[in-house]
């Protein structure tokens, strides 16, 4: 048997069908797709647009895989009409999208660009013609350049220019928008962004990571007190990638690094979001690079401030053991170095990023959420995917394994709202393959395969499966 029959019958792994999963959903279940502006537009010198700095990262030699950039991507720009089609023979109810804030204010500040307004409006009426919801991401890290160059996010200028700039895409699109989450990943942003490099803008440096962090919940409250001044009947949240932590072992140092990990990953943004307050081990945790003097009197009442929803971006499990620390600078080891692993397992199944998969760690992680935050308010799970090594074959692609991981996913959601927690829906990352940021293009998460070359889409073997599952959970309500 060659290798292309090998590939087109391989063992398909066990799921349910869409029918049965979709029959598990809660009444009223949401169902939805997810992109993001940098990673999908391209056109990135056109309409005015201004630079990001992801823009400038890219370009710089060896922060991307094999020099790849977001300069074309899957050209959404010019093929939006395309792909909401797509989303439309999906059936989904709603479309996660980001909005590019150089695209709109080229400097972060000042007059609006109307060639990147027009845009926005354009995609936004052709998803509502579609009968799609559009959910509004403010922020999916595509900071305007010239506000990196006045400080970036470690500066509390930043947080302000943010709000004023939700407000401005508010003024633009709430008439025909109304559900909003500010930022997306506040994690990345601040740690990958600013405490290890390997995010844009880059930069390796403890405190400014903690800063960063700061300051991006609060633009984030200060976003959602403005927008909620101007529409009061608006829905507003905020995307948080969280983790359900646990120590590999009883050991006590084990356990000491799982709640060093929980921290760094989890309560540093959760506690000012959903509490109003910091970490208990913070101050201690990172004493060594911080006072953490950029916190305000009033702050936490605005970082805290209320939300309509809380997104939740679910990956994989955090199985935590100590080992030690590898970089002998406290001061660069504070966020990058904390001294724990994440070692798999050996029945661990994997995926192309090399994460585990546990669909399980998803119930796990909605439960903590609710047991540690009993006023939670409802979740909406607004990413959740995989990438798989998919391969064109006879014109169709086979991904079974995206298919049984989506399908885990939801059935441990069903498993958690049985458990009490109020989870309105699922998003899943992504419609189509795209620019998998620091890694580039080699890494596949869409329903539809992207030939980058051509910018022909191809709906995957996983297309066909949540078009199933969005028509049976309609056909069941």
């Amino acid at each position: 048997m060659n290798d292309a029959a090998t590939t087109t019958t391989r063992q398909r792994p066990e799921h349910a069908s869409a029918r049965e999963t979709a029959a598990l959903l809660p009444a009223g279940f949401e169902l939805g797709v997810a992109m993001a502006s940098y990673q999908i537009e391209g056109a990135v010198h056109e309409g005015g647009r201004g630079r990001s700095i992801w823009d400038t990262f890219s370009h710089t030699p060896g922060a991307v895989a094999r020099g790849e950039t977001g300069d074309v991507a899957c050209d959404h720009y010019h093929r939006y009409r395309e792909d909401v089609a797509l989303m439309a023979e999906l059936g989904v109810d709603a479309y996660r999208l980001s909005v590019a804030w150089p695209r709109l204010q080229p400097d972060g500040t000042g007059p609006v660009n109307r060639a990147g307004a027009d845009f926005y409006s354009r995609l936004v009426d052709e998803l509502l013609g579609a009968g799609i919801t559009p959910v509004v991401t403010l922020y999916h890290w595509d900071l305007p350049q010239a506000l990196e160059d006045a400080g970036g996010w470690p500066v509390r200028d930043t947080a302000l220019r943010f709000a004023d700039y939700a407000v401005t895409v508010q003024e633009l699109l709430g008439d025909r928008v109304h559900r909003w989450i500010t930022l997306n990943e506040p994690y990345c942003s601040a740690v990958l962004g600013y405490g290890t490099g390997r995010h844009a803008p880059g930069v390796r440096d403890a405190g400014r990571s903690l800063a960063a962090a700061h300051h991006l919940l609060l633009g984030h409250g200060l976003a959602v007190e403005a927008m909620r001044g101007r529409d009061r009947d608006g829905d507003y949240g905020i995307t948080l990638n969280l983790e359900p932590v646990s120590a590999l072992t009883d050991r006590e140092e084990d356990r000491a690094a799982a709640r060093r990990s929980l921290t760094l990953s989890n309560l540093l943004f959760t506690e000012p979001v959903l509490a109003g307050t910091y970490p208990e081990d913070a101050r201690r945790l990172w004493s060594a690079v911080t006072d953490f003097s950029f916190v305000r009197d009033g702050d936490l009442e605005t970082t805290s401030a209320e939300l309509d929803f809380l997104g939740v971006n679910y990956y994989f499990p955090a199985r935590v053991r100590a080992v030690p620390h590898r970089e002998p600078d406290p001061a660069l080891r504070a966020v990058d170095d904390l001294g724990v692993a994440t070692p798999l397992l050996a029945d661990d199944e994997v995926t192309e990023m090399g994460w585990p998969v546990e669909a399980d760690g998803l119930r796990r992680l909605m439960v903590w959420l609710r047991e540690t935050y009993p006023a939670l308010p409802p979740v909406l799970v607004t990413e959740n995917g995989r990438a798989c090594a998919d391969v064109v074959v006879d014109g169709a692609v086979d991904d079974p394994e995206r298919i049984g991981y989506i399908d885990g996913h939801l059935r441990a959601l069903a498993q958690a709202a049985e458990a009490g927690v109020e989870v309105r829906g699922y998003f899943t990352w992504t419609l189509l393959d795209n620019f998998e940021w620091a890694e580039g293009y080699a890494r596949r998460f869409g329903l539809v395969h992207v030939d980058f070359e051509t910018q022909a889409r191809l709906p995957k073997a996983s297309f066909s499966w949540y078009r199933e599952l969005v028509a049976a959970r309609a056909g069941s309500a």
